[in-house]
């Protein structure tokens, strides 16, 4: 899905909301939506629209698609999981010409939540599939590495953070090997009638490159209540302040609905 698309639908999905849904009044309708420990099936469509990268003309694009499942505790595990599985469909430049779109790497994760109360505490392995259709769009390299997130939730909105590293273990030999972490801050502030203002760009540091970009998110979002599911739909533009590398995204739109089952 290109990001005009994807953009057009959220602005269709914002105007449509208050005559096709119930507004969300109740802060916890929009920190359900947007905590990723929420405990209760969800899906979501995320797209990341780079059209400006330093030292190059080039635009790149990731839709992913995401689906994240809670499992109860059980005599075997004593914590609750939340299982979540990430495909990107990526646009990349073509080294012979034009440009490549296609499915990417595939990443799955499993969280166990150590603390549900207070603040959220989670942690759990993690692992990337070399799955992508053409070599611009992944790594060619099966990926391990740990997952973990912290999420303080009031009434006033979230404050938190998801933190991932991995490292390539298998894969094409003629690729280079994979190491990389990513910070992912998670700033919301909740607002009248289900809108708030985030702010949630992913820190990213290729550690065996020696290169890393920050960038920084300030967008608006909606959370509501269609039945017994909570619809979330929220645009962010993301700049990005610190760098160090060449070709790496300087301006990025951040755009994506989110779906979370019976809650």
């Amino acid at each position: 899905m290109s990001n005009t698309r994807l953009a057009s639908g959220l602005l269709l999905t914002f105007a449509l909301a208050p005559a096709t849904a119930v507004l969300a009044d109740n802060p916890d309708i929009a920190n359900k939506s947007n905590n990723p420990l929420n405990l209760a099936p969800g899906m979501n469509l995320q797209d990341y629209y780079t059209p400006q990268v330093y030292d190059s003309n080039i635009h790149t694009n990731d839709a992913l698609l995401r689906g994240t499942l809670p499992v109860a505790p059980s005599d075997f595990i004593g914590v609750p999981q939340l299982l979540r599985a990430t495909l990107p469909i990526s646009t990349r430049p073509d080294p012979k010409s034009g440009y490549s779109t296609g499915i990417g790497d595939l990443n799955l994760f499993d969280i166990f939540l150590l603390k549900t109360d207070g603040v959220q505490l989670g942690i759990g392995p993690q692992i990337t599939a070399p799955t992508a259709e053409h070599d611009e769009l992944g790594t060619g390299k099966w990926q391990a590495g740990l997952a973990a997130v912290a999420i303080d939730a009031s009434p006033r909105g979230l404050l938190g953070a998801l933190v991932q590293y991995q490292s390539s273990f298998a894969g094409d030999s003629d690729r280079q090997h994979v190491e990389s972490a990513t910070f992912q801050p998670f700033i919301i502030h909740n607002l009248p009638k289900g809108w708030y203002l985030r702010s949630t760009g992913t820190w990213t540091y290729d550690l065996k490159n020696n290169t890393h970009y920050i960038p920084v998110g300030l967008g608006i979002g909606k959370a509501w209540k269609a039945g017994s599911n909570i619809l979330n739909a929220y645009v962010e533009p993301q700049w990005t302040v610190e760098r160090k590398g060449d070709d790496l995204p300087q301006f990025t739109l951040f755009a994506g609905i989110n779906v979370t089952f019976g809650k």
